[in-house]
């Protein structure tokens, strides 16, 4: 058979060899044991072919295979099979000639393994065997470097040759060439930094001071091919956070410090605070203070949170003794490593001067806050715990203590406090109180401090059901069949974890269908103790757990758990009884329910009724309106509106309820006119009886909650009822005065002049 085939140089341009005839002797033979013989079949030669990737040609020929037998005369007919056949790669099935019909791409597949098979196109058979070979897809330098760990973050201590490492990775071939030889180099980071060329292991090439600078973003790049001409790269960034190391000592920024204190001061008062910087931080930072004299007065301690120093007062001070004091401080690193002593070796200093104040000071108590146990349910007035405050001037004024606003606890003028009711730790289990100290002599010195009370636990809440359990049992159950889990809690709280014991009663023990299995984990399971149930004789038992604490003393209660019989379904389940009773409870909540709001209801309508039945009867506040005036009066308004501004209402208002003057008999009209003008003369606003009317008005009015909010009431003269002139309506005159002499108008004044002409002797001569 003759072959043709394609090899890939060095650089990626293909060479393509002459085909040649293999020669018998390099025919591989195949032999097969057929019983006894052997049998010799022809078979062709393996041979593999390479194309490059990323090849854009179009139909890139990749070699020839032809068959020895063929003899030119078109007559064998060459067909490829196989993965890619078809697809990728094709063959002249004439010549034998095989073509790379897509672009290849050596990343995704490297290898093609295929089969030939020549056929004789007037036979329709095969000439020879079906023969196999590989092409093989050669690599070139298609792909750049990439750092798959980005982003890269390291920490490392200051002043320290410490390295760190990056890799990057390359999709080439690296048995092909130089194609995923990679070469690290360093785009930022010089001078602080430098790179292994090969490994990419990164290096602090000097030493850097974190106070000046504690992050660095250095730049890595990766090239290929070694880094020559062509080569593809790939870039990344490493941030690099210095770490601190104690290389600065704390130093104070003050030369000297200025405090006071009072004299009245107790010891181990705060008087002030110093501070000294560090340029550390963390654990380098922390530093201690301390007194260099070994002053007896004056002590200082370090705040753990915020490094400063805090100047306490040691022994008391006394104005008239001494009123100033001048110390020195100094302060050092907590954590020095051996190696960096050579920065810590003189210690900085400052000068504290303290001034003593003389003044009045309030009660002062021995300690800042206090702190007292008690057992729950202690009896009253049981004792609490002790405070104590003094009054720090010379007269040693008595203290008196109060309690702010507690309904538990009282305290006396000795400062016990002692209980004013029981206690609950499950109700409540920290009493925050508020103890107040006043001087005696001077109320004005108060003091108050802080006192926690914690209400400590006794065993006295037994354990119970964690839940309510709605057990069920079929009929047909069998023995130590399990029927519900149970488990239980405890409000009382524990020292250590809680554990409960279950077990039955004794009488359930003795005649009970079920038993208890206590799992010792806080929980037990219900088994049946028998083998059948009947709903009919009993659809319900009732079994009395017992559950026991390990409080001292243990606690026991019992707890009794319903186990209802079911008469399940085919399948053995309670689900079916389960919904059942769902069903009842809701319907039964729904009944409920509805009558709530019928009574709710029913109570708003006979609400409704009463008020209206109230309404009805409710009295006139006027009854004088139930007469039949036909009176109007007229109001005038202060400002004087005129003529126009009247409005009339019914003159019932000015009539009392309670006071009823007795109607007297109508006189004839000359013999009213007469008496009124005579009363005219007399009555004014002085008048005892204007003014008893005017006050029972205002009585009525200010008794009325109905009556209108009128501004004044003007009222001209007596009119209704008990007035002496009667009533001056037409209306209601029955009786005609036609008859009466009207002479005596004229003896009234020339007010009445024209009521004279109009009724006098004359009118009546003239009619």
């Amino acid at each position: 058979m003759n072959y043709c085939f394609l090899l890939p140089l060095m650089l990626g341009i293909p060479l393509i060899w002459p085909c040649f005839t293999a020669s018998e002797s390099s025919k591989t033979e195949v032999k097969h044991q057929a019983g006894s013989h052997l049998r010799v079949k022809r078979g062709w030669m393996w041979n593999q072919f390479f194309v490059p990737e990323e090849m854009n040609k179009t139909d890139y020929h990749i070699g020839q295979l032809r068959s020895d037998l063929d003899n030119g005369n078109n007559s064998f007919q060459y067909k490829l099979l196989g993965a890619g056949a078809g697809s990728i790669f094709v063959i002249d099935e004439r010549t034998g000639d095989i073509y790379a019909i897509q672009k290849l791409d050596r990343e995704e597949r490297s290898l093609y393994t295929l089969r030939a098979q020549v056929i004789d196109s007037t036979t329709g058979r095969a000439v020879e065997p079906e023969s196999e070979f590989v092409i093989r897809v050669s690599d070139i330098n298609d792909n750049e470097p990439k750092f798959l760990d980005e982003p890269y973050e390291a920490i490392v201590p200051e002043m320290s040759p410490e390295v760190i490492q990056v890799t990057a990775t390359d999709a080439d071939d690296p048995a092909s060439g130089n194609n995923a030889r990679l070469l690290y180099s360093l785009l930022q980071g010089q001078p602080y930094f430098s790179i292994e060329p090969t490994t990419g292991v990164i290096r602090i090439s000097s030493k850097m001071d974190r106070e000046l600078q504690d992050e660095y973003w250095v730049i890595i790049q990766a090239k290929d091919m070694i880094g020559l001409p062509g080569a593809l790269s790939g870039t990344t960034s490493v941030l690099i956070k210095l770490s601190d190391v104690n290389d600065n000592k704390p130093i104070f920024k003050e030369r000297l410090y200025r405090l006071t204190v009072s004299e009245s001061a107790p010891t181990g008062t705060s008087i002030g605070r110093i501070m000294a910087y560090d340029n550390d931080i963390g654990e380098n930072a922390e530093m201690d203070y301390s007194i260099e004299d070994d002053s007896q007065t004056f002590d200082i301690i370090t705040n753990n949170e915020t490094q400063e120093g805090i100047v306490i007062l040691k022994k008391k001070v006394d104005f008239e003794h001494q009123n100033h004091y001048l110390i020195r401080a100094n302060v050092k690193n907590r954590h020095v490593a051996e190696h960096l002593m050579e920065y810590h070796v003189e210690a900085s200093t400052t000068f504290v001067r303290v001034q003593v104040e003389d003044e009045d000071e309030p009660p002062v108590f021995l300690l800042p806050y206090y702190l007292f146990e008690i057992l729950e349910e202690s009896p009253h007035g049981s004792f609490v715990g002790m405070v104590s405050a003094t009054d720090p001037d010379q007269r040693k004024s008595p203290i008196r203590y109060s309690i702010t606003r507690s309904k538990v606890f009282s305290i006396d003028d000795n400062g016990t406090i002692i209980t004013t009711n029981p206690l609950d730790r499950e109700i409540s289990a920290w009493y925050n109180l508020s103890i107040t100290a006043t001087e005696k002599y001077n109320v004005q010195q108060i003091s108050a401090v802080p006192v926690y009370v914690q209400v400590l636990n006794i065993n006295d809440h037994a354990p119970e059901f964690s839940e309510y359990y709605d057990s069920y049992v079929c009929e047909n159950a069998g023995s130590g069949q399990v029927i519900q889990t149970i488990s239980a809690v405890d409000r009382d709280e524990s020292v250590e974890d809680h554990h409960f014991y279950f077990n039955l009663s004794v009488e359930d023990t003795k005649n009970s269908s079920f038993i208890i299995i206590d799992n010792e984990d806080n929980t037990a399971v219900i088994l049946t103790n028998r083998t059948g149930f009947s709903l009919q004789e009993e659809p319900v038992f009732y079994i009395s757990v017992l559950i026991a604490d390990n409080g001292i003393p243990s606690l026991t209660s019992t707890n009794t758990l319903t186990i209802h019989i079911c008469d399940c379904d085919d399948y053995g389940s309670t689900q079916t009884c389960r919904d059942k009773d769902l069903l009842l409870s809701m319907g039964f909540r729904t009944e409920v329910i509805l009558a709530i709001l019928i009574s709710i209801m029913i109570i708003f309508g006979f609400i409704f009724l009463i008020l209206g039945l109230k309404q009805r009867r409710k009295p006139t506040l006027f009854p004088e309106k139930g007469e039949d005036f036909r009176e109007n009066i007229f109001r005038y308004d202060d400002e004087g509106g005129g003529e126009e501004d009247t409005e009339a209402f019914d003159i019932v208002q000015l009539r009392s309820s309670t006071i009823m003057r007795e109607r007297k008999t109508r006189k004839t009209a000359a013999a009213e006119i007469r008496s009124l003008y005579r009363q005219s003369l007399q009555v004014g606003p002085d008048s005892a009886i204007f003014r008893k009317f005017i006050l029972e008005k205002l009585e009525e009015a200010n008794t009325d909650p109905c009556a209108p909010p009128f501004d004044s009431l003007q009222t001209y003269a007596f009119e209704g009822t008990g007035s002496l002139a009667g009533s001056l309506s037409s209306l209601g005159s029955a009786v005609s005065d036609q008859d009466e002499n009207y002479d005596y108008l004229n003896e009234l004044g020339p007010r009445f002049k024209r009521l004279a002409c109009m009724f006098g002797s004359a009118m009546q001569s003239n009619n």
